[in-house]
């Protein structure tokens, strides 16, 4: 049997976790109707799960390294124990379902927008439960409403089987596009020991001369997040509030061209444009509960790849992040975009293997055993750092579906760390950009405002910069 270490910041992830706080990733995908019925999709999702390889691993303790732990493949593997069918029942009442009867059939309003407002509501309770970690870590649930309807699928990930790129790649074998397209499987005739961190003894020098460096890049993150720790934690009430271990989701679907109309004539990327939108939503969000706006400002963590462009994605997790602090307390819109660029070329010049945000590196240079016994204190750490994370998990170029049933829209879902009570994710797809909000639901009850406040915040974008005697790269209209 085929076994392969977890690597350092997928074994942290794995000990992160708690009741309160899954350590998994999340994707609720809807699809226009199309010609199969739910029985068919449902076969089909079920067959095309059970095809992709990583799906099939689950984690075991090893003896070696101490503390350490490995995928292995599960073979007593059943694909029908994670693939499971809730389906909405439009005139039944509109009560949650229960969080211990997963297989149950949760109620909601009627119609198209009904469903999606079922499916949205759902997916955010089903986010709550932790995956059952003595299987593959991983769920989807189909959600189906009218015959002939509309439908959805809820995808759910463990973050230590995937970061959000290798996610998409993994989740995108459901496609009919992807599925078409995979080769056939390779078996193994022989299996493949656990991947040790000792090195063999004609490379010796080699190794001590990597882990030198390693463990000066190391101390360079480290000296750096101890001086971006905040220990007065003055941040918003609104995300940093104490867990209740519940979950809301809301989505909005933003339009890509207006996003790129607003970056050809202030400048900088698409992406500094997506983080002042969110900078916006979440003032004008406050600002509409009379809240008060934080003394400074709220600290975003922003994910950033280390895998090589055009490279396939390996297994596990292989990114650093940024930290931006999002500028609410400026309350001209063109100068809070302004401020994201800045801040943004000030990280890229950096890079992201250096800084406080690089603070995933530090995993690497941790043995297993640190990791399984440090993970308390490091639950807690995130909060010292950032008030919310802010993701963007790139999607396929190319139009996808399912059972011939066109993908409409994919909102993400990232993990909530302790102390955090917001959670962004974006992924463009098809001329939009679709984000999900994962909130705690005691703290961000009205997660569907911040929403709202965000694409409004967009359309404020629009109309500052349609003006045809602007000139490009400028901060502010005059």
């Amino acid at each position: 049997m085929s076994s392969e270490l977890l690597a350092p910041l997928d074994l942290a992830f794995w000990h992160l976790e708690t009741a309160d706080h899954p350590m998994h990733l999340g994707a609720l995908a809807r699809f226009d109707p199309g010609p199969g019925d739910p029985g068919d999709v449902l076969a089909l999702l079920a067959e095309r799960a059970a095809a992709i390889p990583r799906l099939r691993m689950r984690v075991r303790d090893v003896l070696l390294p101490v503390g350490g732990a490995a995928w292995s493949v599960d073979t007593s593997f059943d694909v029908h124990r994670h693939v499971r069918h809730l389906r909405h029942e439009p005139h039944a009442p509109v009560d949650p379902p229960a969080r211990t009867a997963p297989h149950g059939r949760p109620a909601g309003g009627g119609g198209d927008d009904g469903f999606t407002a079922w499916a949205t509501r759902l997916a955010g309770e089903l986010m709550e439960r932790p995956l059952e970690r003595g299987l593959p870590p991983w769920e989807m649930y189909l959600l189906t409403g009218e015959p002939g309807g509309p439908f959805a699928v809820l995808v759910k990930l463990h973050h230590a089987l995937a970061d959000g790129m290798r996610a998409v790649a993994i989740g995108a074998g459901i496609f009919d596009e992807i599925a078409g397209a995979r080769p056939a499987r390779r078996h193994r005739p022989h299996p493949v020991p656990p991947r040790s961190w000792l090195p063999g003894p004609l490379n010796v020098a080699d190794a001590a001369r990597g882990r030198i460096e390693e463990l000066g890049r190391a101390l360079g993150v480290g000296a750096s997040v101890v001086r971006a720790s905040r220990l007065d934690l003055r941040g918003a009430p609104s995300l940093t509030a104490g867990s209740s271990g519940t979950r809301r989701l809301a989505t909005v679907d933003l339009d890509l061209e207006e996003v790129r109309r607003v970056r050809r004539v202030t400048g900088g990327t698409a992406n500094d444009v997506l983080l002042a939108v969110v900078a916006g939503g979440l003032r004008q969000w406050m600002l509409d509960r009379g809240e008060p706006l934080p003394a400074d400002d709220p600290r975003a963590l922003v994910p950033v790849s280390r895998r090589r462009p055009g490279g396939a994605p390996g297994p596990g997790n292989t990114f650093s992040a940024y930290l931006l602090d999002l500028p609410l307390s400026d309350p001209d819109p063109l100068g809070r975009l302004g401020a994201v660029r800045r801040r943004m070329d000030r990280n890229k010049a950096a890079g992201p293997g250096r800084g406080a945000g690089a603070v995933a590196l530090l995993a690497d240079q941790l043995p297993p055993l640190a990791h399984r016994f440090g993970a308390p204190l490091a639950q807690g750490a995130a909060r010292m750092l950032f008030d919310v994370l802010v993701t963007n998990v790139p999607l396929p170029r190319s139009r996808l579906s399912l059972g011939g049933s066109p993908l409409r829209a994919l909102h993400p879902m990232a993990p909530l760390a302790r102390g955090q009570a917001l959670a962004v994710a974006m992924s463009p797809y098809d001329g939009r950009v679709h984000v999900g909000l994962v909130a705690d639901g005691k703290a961000v009850p009205d997660a569907d405002r911040l929403a709202a406040a965000m694409a409004g915040e967009l359309a404020d974008l629009v109309k500052l910069t349609d003006h045809p005697d602007r000139p490009a790269g400028t901060g502010r209209l005059d």
